[in-house]
């Protein structure tokens, strides 16, 4: 049984419970002054504050001084396109002549760009790739993350995305939860063709990827060009029949009726949501919905931010996440997220703090196990170069994660 005693944390920050923060309880979380943790075989065991230690912490087998730092969970990115081939940096210039992402896409390129570059590239290579993403995310404070497929659109390389994704879950210490996108775009080969498209991910890849147990929840891009509310209820109603847990990609650009359907559908999450209206946010309020909100996509395409004051007025759970793709945000600094939660969203440090641990955490079916720092909970924590939630928020663009704590492992 080994065991670990942080101690000296200048200031202890995390929500509270297993279950999402909406309205109010967004900003209700826990501070204790002068903490300290003790974690045995990975599971936090005590917390006590005002400088008392917790018992037997003088046995601890390992030991790590906080120097007055900032600990809060480990954070949870509940939205991310982890695995794809290939780059898209050639699209800036596209986008400063003024070519509009969906525009992009129609012509060919954008999604299918890279679906192209993955079904040429190796398992090895986008395994190889991947990893080396999970290493940098763990080094920015992300402990736990979700991945899509949805750059393959046929069953061997959405296959190959999703084994990729089993593959990391097993061998890298941030903990993966996979996300079956197979419509995530139509594919040259379907083109004019939609509706052909998603009879063939119904009938064909959402039968099999259940019966591989290769994922666990289901998503699809519910947009203006891409797939219709009536592509997406169909697609997401065979998804829950065979048991997966409901995503939907609503209302980015355009406001087409996806938060609506999410709420109809009941699903877990809506993502994206730049342009939910009332009716929308009303729906995913009385089911219950979480919002999956990513600002570095708004502030990497130029566009609106997601109305986040007006949804966490509803009563509606709030999350942060990065969005990490090639096309729309290449980027997978979620402390950027942090940042941007607080400046656009205008968001409070400590419903930010939420927004990137116990909500995403609940989102992809965590909540239990992670995203709070509680006795019983597994000790993903990060010890922070900064005294507080507000430095976090208040500064940008430098990494002030000091320590990262996976499963009381120090990474």
């Amino acid at each position: 049984m080994s065991s670990l005693l942080i101690k000296n944390i200048g200031s202890l920050q995390t929500p509270i419970g297993s279950e999402s923060h909406a309205g109010l309880k967004q900003g209700e979380i826990l501070k204790l002054n002068n903490a300290a943790i003790l974690v045995r075989d990975g599971v936090i065991t005590e917390i006590t504050d005002n400088g008392i230690l917790p018992k037997g912490a003088e046995k601890a087998d390992f030991e790590i001084d906080a120097e007055g730092k900032l600990a809060t969970p480990g954070l949870v990115d509940g939205h991310t396109h982890l695995v794809f081939g290939g780059y898209r940096q050639n699209e800036i210039s596209k986008k400063l002549e003024g070519m509009a992402y969906l525009d992009i896409l129609k012509a060919g390129g954008g999604i299918l760009d890279t679906v192209r570059m993955t079904r040429v590239t190796s398992f090895e290579d986008l395994y190889d790739k991947s990893s080396g993403f999970l290493d940098e995310m763990l080094a920015l404070g992300v402990t736990t993350c979700e991945a899509k497929s949805g750059y393959g659109l046929d069953l061997e390389n959405e296959k190959k995305q999703l084994k990729v994704v089993k593959r990391l879950s097993e061998a890298h210490r941030v903990e993966l939860v996979s996300t079956f996108m197979g419509a995530h775009a139509v594919p040259d080969e379907y083109k004019g063709r939609r509706d052909e498209f998603v009879d063939f991910l119904c009938e064909k890849l959402l039968p099999y990827v259940a019966e591989k147990k290769l994922a666990v929840y289901c998503d699809i891009f519910c947009e203006d060009a891409v797939f219709t509310v009536e592509q997406s209820r169909k697609y997401l109603s065979k998804a829950k029949e065979l048991g997966f847990g409901l995503k939907i990609h609503a209302d980015e650009i355009e406001e087409i009726g996806g938060t609506e359907l999410a709420g109809e559908m009941g699903a877990i999450s809506a993502e994206h949501l730049v342009a939910a209206g009332e009716k929308g946010m009303a729906a995913m309020a009385k089911a219950g919905t979480m919002a999956m909100l990513l600002p570095a996509t708004s502030f990497y395409l130029g566009k609106n931010y997601a109305p986040a004051r007006r949804m966490i007025e509803l009563g509606i759970p709030v999350a942060i996440a990065t969005d990490f793709n090639p096309g729309s945000c290449p980027s997978l600094s979620l402390q950027f997220g942090i940042n941007l939660g607080y400046l656009k969203y205008r968001m409070t440090p400590e419903e930010v703090l939420t927004a990137v641990t116990i909500n995403p955490a609940c989102a992809i079916g965590r909540g239990h196990i992670v995203g709070t720092l509680e006795v019983g909970k597994q000790a993903d924590i990060v010890i922070w170069n900064a005294p507080d939630m507000q430095m976090l928020c208040y500064r940008f663009g430098s990494n002030l994660a000091w320590k990262v704590i996976k499963e009381g492992e120090i990474i």
